[in-house]
């Protein structure tokens, strides 16, 4: 599911730079790999565990942003006789690079996921992997698990396997390229029919009642020494792209139940007062949302084009904080076994160059189309894996609040003293007179403290900036 995506132009990254070099050295983030990982990392870039099948007939494609070079899926989308649609979702194959028990996969375990920051990302692999070798580069084969998906004429799901494949990408496609072929009925069936599918397993979504939260990135731009938040929407077409990943990762939900082991993603219901403060963040940015429309009704009705929206979208990344990773052997599926937010069980298993446990999911998935058991090196890593993913998304959690309040002190480092219209969006139990503030504008959400009376929760309040200097102090307001 999505997180808060922040990026830097190349002329804000030189103020900032220095204080995410220190935020990356205080929270102990990964640097370069260790001489012998690399080492590891080019002899499997060189000698790599190759499929005996050959799918390199099939003229997969990618979707990414523009630039990227980890390219862990492929797709390709044809229809069916008499109706529905086959979809072929290629996702690129760690293991046939990664040995169990050596260094990389060692230095794997210890780093868990891609960490992203606004000027930079620390990588899971080496770059002569996740960029390389083990990519579903354009003009490359490249070994992959190749996800066979049949869909009826509404888009659900009729059968789904997966097996290992040698694989060939024929184009690397960016998101606004894709959405410019689709618009003008340029593109070819293959790339038009995301358009359909996404539209039907939206529609699938909603019926269900779930809810897919289409975060835009954020942009730090520089204007005449001042630093400025821009948010660049996400297009139809990145909606309809992570349609499919979600359909997979259903699809593998679905087999590794029925194979009896497995590790799903869940998320439990969003408590009652994650929700109301929620609500209090759409009050101070203006968003209006009745009380007799649901959750996921407000997010479908939103424009990711108006900045008070945008800024709203972000807010709602805070109820998946809850989510997390349970494991389940001997067929004792854990329960509750549902993504509150998809609505259905679901797996991570799309994203193997930039997340540890899409590796282990993808074997068991394998296993459980061959009708076999899981590697043993899969079965050994099952109990602990839960929680080496929570110490990672914790990390990356930290990581995210702490870019944050690095760039909102730079966007307001300059004006210390000023006052701003503000909403009250949470109140210590214990310390009435300390808690959290939206600001209208700006979009951002800091610590208040001060006064002797206790906060106004829910209330509109001015507020004074007392301080603000990125990688030095967080921001901080008092009542005006």
């Amino acid at each position: 599911m999505p997180r808060r995506h922040m990026r830097m132009t190349g002329t804000a990254q030189a103020p900032l730079g220095a204080a995410l070099r220190k935020l990356r050295t205080t929270l102990g983030v990964p640097d370069d790999f260790p001489a012998e990982v690399l080492a590891e990392a080019e002899s499997a870039a060189r000698a790599p565990r190759l499929p005996e099948r050959d799918a390199t007939g099939i003229p997969f494609f990618t979707i990414d942003p523009p630039g990227s070079a980890d390219l862990d899926q492929a797709m390709f989308l044809a229809r069916r006789e008499p109706g529905g649609f086959r979809v072929h979702y290629a996702i690129a194959d760690v293991a046939a690079f990664v040995t169990p028990g050596g260094g990389l996969d060692a230095e794997t375990h210890r780093r868990v996921q891609t960490l992203y920051f606004p000027d930079e990302r620390v990588p899971l692999h080496p770059a002569l992997l996740s960029e390389g070798a083990a990519s579903l580069l354009p003009g490359q084969n490249a070994p992959a698990l190749v996800w066979q998906i049949d869909l009826d004429a509404e888009g659900r799901t009729v059968s789904a396997e997966v097996r290992r494949a040698l694989v060939r990408s024929r184009a690397k496609l960016d998101y606004e390229g894709a959405q410019r072929q689709i618009d003008a009925g340029t593109a070819e069936e293959p790339l038009a029919l995301l358009r359909e599918i996404g539209q039907l397993r939206e529609r699938l979504e909603s019926e269900r009642g779930g809810i897919s939260l289409g975060v835009p990135e954020q942009e730090v731009v520089e204007r005449n020494h001042s630093y400025f938040l821009e948010y660049r929407a996400m297009l139809p077409v990145d909606g309809w792209n992570a349609q499919i990943s979600l359909l997979t990762g259903m699809a593998a939900a679905d087999l590794m139940i029925a194979a009896g082991t497995g590790i799903l993603r869940t998320l439990p219901t969003a408590p009652d007062g994650a929700v109301a403060r929620l609500r209090l963040s759409a009050k101070a940015l203006r968003v209006d949302w009745p009380h007799h429309v649901s959750y996921a009704e407000l997010v479908r009705s939103l424009d990711p084009h108006n900045a008070h929206h945008a800024a709203f979208l972000q807010e709602c990344t805070t109820l998946l904080r809850g989510a997390g990773y349970t494991a389940f052997t001997g067929g004792a599926v854990p329960s509750p076994s549902v993504h509150a937010a998809v609505a259905d069980e679901y797996t991570h298993c799309t994203a193997p160059l930039r997340r540890l446990v899409d590796r282990y999911t993808g074997e068991l998935c394998v296993a459980s189309v061959a009708g076999a058991e899981p590697p043993e090196w899969v079965a050994a890593a099952l109990e602990s894996l839960p929680k080496e993913m929570a110490e990672g998304s914790r990390r990356a959690n930290t990581v995210e609040r702490e870019c944050v309040d690095i760039v909102e002190a730079a966007l307001l480092k300059d004006r210390v003293g000023e006052v701003f219209d503000a909403i009250v969006v949470d109140v210590q139990e214990r310390e009435p007179a300390v808690g959290t503030v939206q600001l209208e504008y700006p979009a951002v959400v800091a610590r208040i403290k001060g006064g002797e009376a206790g906060l106004p929760l829910g209330e509109r309040l001015r507020v004074r900036l007392t301080q603000a200097d990125p990688g030095r102090a967080k921001v901080l307001f008092a009542p005006a």
